[in-house]
């Protein structure tokens, strides 16, 4: 009938919702047809249907826009990429594409305004790439580097933002910490609010009224620099609580080396003495669906310059181990 409505005929009469909008979307659109369907916002007649509704010669089966859009176009490869640039550098781009970018956001940089701050990454790439539509998936700390998730269009968002909240997408971060955690890999679970301790506000964990917050972790490699140890951990956190990472581990004893906020004056000093600035936390890896395609993307964001320097005898073990 039109791209946002299709209507059954004889030949189809009998057949199930999800596979007749396979046949007719194709097969890429998969995670995405499902998702929609779950959702209610496929319509059969104006009614919500399951994926295995029977449909009949003369229905009307509602095609939500996410599915309507124009293909997406092939995505640019991060060498192909043209890198955004903030102060004078640059900011790579790991993936982009009509719908959505993602790029490496290097340490020290805000994701937005506000909190003294007038202006961040988001507002930036607005005004550079002509975008006023650009809006953040997720958002990452200042301190922290990495994979940063970045949606063109309102569908799109709309979409991720879901996916990250019904755990459909997902995050791998990196992480060298103090001491060597044991069991080598485990599940942290706490309660976090925000408290005001010496040296101003930040996340306490308070197992009473905070918010519940679960990380699973893995040890990659365990280390030692001058009789100390440290480690180097993969985390994948099922929440997003403010500073979550850094106030599990903190209060596990086994803060993020570097951590200005919350690790110890030795921590730091340590750091320092291993040749190390910064908090050595990187938003390494992210997994999700294309918003439009439902293909799966795998994104990872190569680690600082400066880590490379600090672990320099340790980087080819990451790939293998994580």
């Amino acid at each position: 009938m039109d791209n946002a409505r299709l209507q059954i005929n004889e030949d189809e009469s009998g057949s199930r919702l999800d596979r007749m909008l396979l046949r007719r979307l194709g097969s890429n659109h998969r995670p995405l047809i499902m998702r929609l369907i779950r959702r209610g916002n496929v319509r059969v007649n104006g009614k919500r249907a399951k994926p295995d509704q029977r449909l009949h010669s003369g229905d009307v089966v509602y095609v939500p826009a996410s599915l309507r859009d124009d293909p997406v176009k092939p995505s640019r490869s991060a060498s192909q990429a043209q890198p955004a640039r903030w102060h004078g550098g640059d900011i790579p781009i790991l993936y982009e594409d009509e719908h959505i970018m993602a790029i490496n956001k290097p340490a020290g940089m805000v994701v937005h305004s506000g909190s003294g701050h007038h202006s961040g990454i988001i507002e930036h790439l607005r005004e550079e790439r002509k975008s006023p539509d650009l809006r953040l998936v997720h958002r990452l700390d200042r301190d922290t580097s990495g994979c940063l998730l970045l949606a063109k269009r309102l569908p799109a968002l709309r979409c991720l933002t879901q996916a990250f909240r019904e755990r459909e997408a997902h995050k791998t971060y990196l992480a060298w910490v103090k001491g060597h955690p044991y069991p080598y890999a485990g599940r942290l679970q706490s309660r976090l609010a925000k408290g005001v301790l010496r040296g101003g506000e930040r996340m306490v964990v308070d197992m009473e009224q905070g918010k519940h917050a679960v990380t699973d972790y893995q040890v990659v490699l365990p280390a030692s620099h001058n009789g100390r140890p440290f480690s180097l951990l993969a985390l994948q956190p099922e929440s997003g609580r403010t500073h979550q990472l850094r106030v599990q581990l903190q209060s596990e004893g086994h803060a993020i080396l570097g951590d200005a906020k919350y690790a110890d004056r030795e921590n730091r000093q340590h750091f320092r003495e291993m040749g190390g600035k910064g908090l050595a936390l990187h938003a390494w890896r992210l997994r999700f669906s294309h918003p439009q395609t439902g293909e799966h993307l795998e994104l990872r964001a190569p680690w600082p310059a400066w880590w490379s320097r600090c672990f320099a005898d340790m980087k080819s073990l990451i790939s293998t181990s994580v």
